[in-house]
């Protein structure tokens, strides 16, 4: 699609192009147009090339020359339009709407416009510019252009200052000129003759970097080795490929891409820890970049279709899809590490086991790795980088250092090294997670301070007087500085902290024709100190370089308020202070040059008439499409009600469910309860019915018991007289509440210790509360035990003197064998009591006989 430089705003050239298309394959009557949008990035701001400063430009505005492409006629050739009142009725159609996508491509080098034409019938025509290069203030021509070739990463050499991909060269402070060609997706051009610009370009990346787009061809990352379907892409040519994985890590380690594109990151590793360790094999100059998203990606398809790159199902046009996005500046970069790398120096051989020259040898190495150190640590000192080191000291030197250097390992003038008694290692220090960053970014308008110097800081501070970032360095040179100030933001005005402004800072100044600063005298250095005690700083360079930005936005803050206030809505405050302060221009004529009109000439009357009527014409159009919109909106609404009484039946429906449901669950929950309960009671039965089992058993064999014929005893006397006897398996506390449980110790019983031992005062007590009869005591017992039996007069003796029958837990004996162990306590307790007399008339004696004396 051809298209041709018209006077006006450059930002209008991709619109144009579009029209100019649509105009040529599509039949569009101009009266039957409702409505014409252009969707571009945002046209204000790029002002008008100083080489199209004619009246005609002035008189054309960017919805009349859209409107002059869509009849037919040519804006750029100077003659007034065919049917001019029909091109001015279109152009009240026209509305113009930024982008925030195509802006972002914009400012990635692109030059996109969307353009819509609807229809009264409600058909809409559709045409776009995707891909088209940025070329400022240059005229388009039909030349195909001659691009230089490539250099790779090898040739070009090694650089000072980290660059990010894709980035041009650098610019030039003192204002020269280049050319860049303009590719439009079909035709190429090339500027016809370069033409110096009054302000530096603010697109900070190009299309001059060469691109891997990679998607699965066959195969899964997870199982089976997959083979790859590789484009490779430098902004002109493709070449396509399908490779192994093994062959596109090799391609990728000697071609050095500066970007791997794929729609998802995980089809080059299986999880994330292989996610980590491929991202830690591609060379320092290669980013993986994932172009439909973040951590939320979208299909491929629409982030395609968005940014006007043709798509398709095989793998192979998946690549390439991929690949042109990522040249556009589209997608996020993946890191999984951060901008710190360690450099770790240790032994590269162990001090292990010696003999006489042992302590010799070790003080050797340690002294080598603390020798290699400290060449590196001059190393790192003469490259400006900043590190902090952390050594172990051994005997003769160090076993290891490592240095956390603030860098990448590309910016390190350090490598492996593995020799003798040494070893460096280099790794890039990881993130806790897996990171995204967008590749393009808006940059804001900024207030620059600047301490130059042998270290030269810079600091940036937003429109509100906030702080957004700060850098000091000793190896940049001005275009460094210059180049990190584009990245960042767009220059509104630049500081210095001192007076005069130094000649480097006003130099600085003239390449982004910003308004400049300076106090009426040095800044002292308390006041300095107090303005930035809020922020942090790393040297006193970066404070001077804040304190500079700051109170030059105090100096601007009211009138920056004065500014904001008056601007309308939906006008680019950072331009207008921009032209306020750098152009020395008014609010109110900043927001007239940005504010798009319609280009009338308020001189011509006849026009003014005939715009009128014009208006009336748009105005009883729109009252037309009111009334269908009307009369839709009544069928709508008679749609909405069927619709919410067809919610009120099925609510109703909905609740009569719900209350079945409730029913049935609470039958089910006490169906629940009764089983349970009921599985309860059979328990409980079962219980019972094995207690009455075993009772019976037990009453059987007392039945035995108490039918014996008295003559199958010899040992019992004439009368056949007999007594029950309970015994108890051993004289402590649990076996005598156990047999209290099972058959009871009652007051009068005679009770049998099949074991005396064991027993203590607790549980001869014990004993004596049920007050028996007699205590048969198999065994010696405790002193204790027969204490308390003697206080409490209960009558014990031995068991092995009365012949004591069992069977199961009943027992009997004679009841003579019984009364003898009584007689036979009642001397025991007489003779005792005798003793205790004795014993107690002797201690009288004993105590009155010592009182005495």
């Amino acid at each position: 699609m051809a298209a041709r430089r018209a006077p006006g705003p450059f930002a209008l050239q991709p619109a144009l192009a579009a029209a100019a298309d649509l105009a040529a394959r599509a039949d569009i009557d101009p009266d039957g147009v409702a409505r014409v949008t252009v969707r571009t990035f945002d046209p204000l701001t790029l002002p008008a090339p100083a080489d199209d400063a004619t009246p005609e430009a002035g008189a054309t505005s960017y919805p009349a020359a859209v409107a002059a492409a869509l009849v037919g006629d040519d804006p750029g050739d100077g003659t007034p339009p065919s049917d001019e009142a029909r091109v001015r009725r279109l152009a009240a159609t026209v509305t113009v709407e930024e982008t925030p996508g195509l802006t972002a491509q914009f400012e990635a080098g692109l030059m996109p416009a969307v353009l819509d034409v609807e229809l009264d019938d409600g058909s809409v025509h559709h045409a776009e510019v995707g891909a088209i290069r940025a070329t400022p203030r240059s005229r388009w021509t039909g030349t195909p252009s001659r691009r230089k070739p490539r250099r790779s990463a090898r040739q070009s050499g090694s650089r000072r200052f980290a660059r990010p991909v894709g980035a041009p060269t650098r610019p030039h402070a003192s204002g020269t000129c280049s050319t860049l060609s303009t590719d439009t997706g079909s035709r190429t051009y090339t500027p016809r003759a370069p033409t110096c610009a009054r302000r530096m370009s603010t697109r900070t990346r190009a299309l001059d970097t060469l691109v891997y787009g990679v998607d699965v061809q066959s195969g899964d990352v997870r199982g089976d080795a997959p083979s790859y379907a590789l484009v490779t892409y430098d902004g002109e040519s493709l070449e396509r490929d399908v490779v192994t994985r093994r062959k596109l890590l090799r391609l990728i380690d000697a071609e050095t891409p500066d970007i791997v594109a794929t729609d998802n990151m995980y089809e080059l590793a299986a999880d994330k820890d292989a996610l980590v360790r491929f991202l830690g094999g591609l060379p320092d100059e290669t980013t993986l970049v994932q172009v439909t998203g973040d951590e939320r990606p979208e299909p491929l398809s629409r982030v395609a279709k968005r940014h006007g790159v043709p798509y398709g199902k095989p793998a192979i046009e998946e690549a390439e899809a991929a690949a042109r996005l990522a040249a556009r500046n589209v997608g996020y970069e993946v890191s999984a590490f951060t901008d710190e790398t360690t450099v770790k120096v240790s032994r590269g051989r162990s001090t292990g086991k010696g003999g006489w020259s042992q302590d010799r040898y070790t003080r050797r190495i340690h002294g080598n790795v603390k020798r290699e150190s400290r060449d590196i640590e001059a190393t790192l000192d003469d490259a400006g980088l900043d590190y902090e080191r952390d050594a172990t000291e051994k005997y003769g030197g160090f076993s290891n250092a490592v240095f956390t250097v603030e860098g990448r390992p590309q910016d390190i003038p350090v490598s492996n090294k593995r020799a003798g008694d040494i070893r460096v290692e280099i790794e890039r220090v990881r993130r806790d997670g897996i990171e995204f960053e967008p590749l393009a970014k808006r940059r804001d308008r900024v207030f620059v301070g600047i301490d130059p110097g042998t270290t030269t800081a810079v600091a940036l501070v937003d429109l509100d007087g906030h702080l957004l970032d700060v850098l000091s360095t000793r190896t940049a040179d001005t275009a460094d500085v210059i180049e990190w100030i584009i990245e960042r933001g767009r220059p509104v005005l630049v500081a210095a902290d001192v007076t005069p402004m130094p000649a480097t800072v006003d130099q600085i100044r003239r390449s982004f024709d910003a308004a400049g600063w300076h106090p009426e005298s040095d800044i002292p250095i308390d006041e300095k100190q107090h303005r930035t005690r809020e922020e942090g700083y790393d040297n006193d360079h970066e404070r001077d370089a804040m304190a500079a930005a700051l109170y030059a936005h105090d100096d601007h803050d009211d009138q920056i308020r004065r500014v904001t206030r008056k601007i309308p809505p939906r006008v680019d405050r950072g331009e207008v202070v921009k032209r306020v302060l750098a152009d020395e221009s008014t609010v109110e004529a900043a927001v007239d040059d940005l504010t798009e009109d319609d280009g009338e000439d308020g001189d011509d009357h006849e026009h003014e008439a005939r715009e009128l009527t014009e208006e009336e014409r748009t105005i009883k159009r729109l009252r037309e499409r009111v009334t269908r919109l009307d009369d839709h909106v009544t069928d709508l609404e008679a749609e909405l009600d069927g619709k919410d009484e067809r919610i009120a039946e099925l609510e109703s429906e909905l609740e009569e469910t719900r209350r079945e449901e409730r029913k049935e669950a609470r039958e089910r929950r006490e169906v629940t309860r009764l089983e349970w309960e009921n599985d309860r009671l059979e328990d409980e039965l079962a219980e019972e019915r094995e207690r009455a089992e075993t009772l019976a058993k037990k009453l059987e064999r007392l039945k035995e018991l108490w039918k014996l014929d008295h003559s199958n005893f010899a040992d019992v006397n004439g009368s056949g007289s007999l007594t029950a006897v309970k015994p108890v398996a051993q004289f402590t506390l649990d076996a005598i509440e156990t047999a209290d449980e099972d058959y009871g110790i009652a007051r009068g019983d005679v009770v049998y210790f099949r074991d005396a031992s064991g027993a203590g005062r607790r549980t001869a007590e014990a004993l004596v509360e049920r007050d028996p009869r007699v205590v048969l005591l198999d065994g010696e017992t405790s002193d204790v035990a027969e204490e308390v039996l003697y206080e409490a007069d209960v009558a014990f003796g031995d068991a092995g003197t009365v012949s004591v029958r069992e069977i199961d837990e009943l027992a009997i004996a004679r009841e003579d064998a019984v009364e003898t162990v009584e007689a036979d306590y009642a001397e025991r307790a007489a003779e005792r009591a005798q003793e205790e007399t004795e014993s107690m008339v002797d201690s009288i004696i004993s105590e009155h006989r010592a009182d005495r004396e």
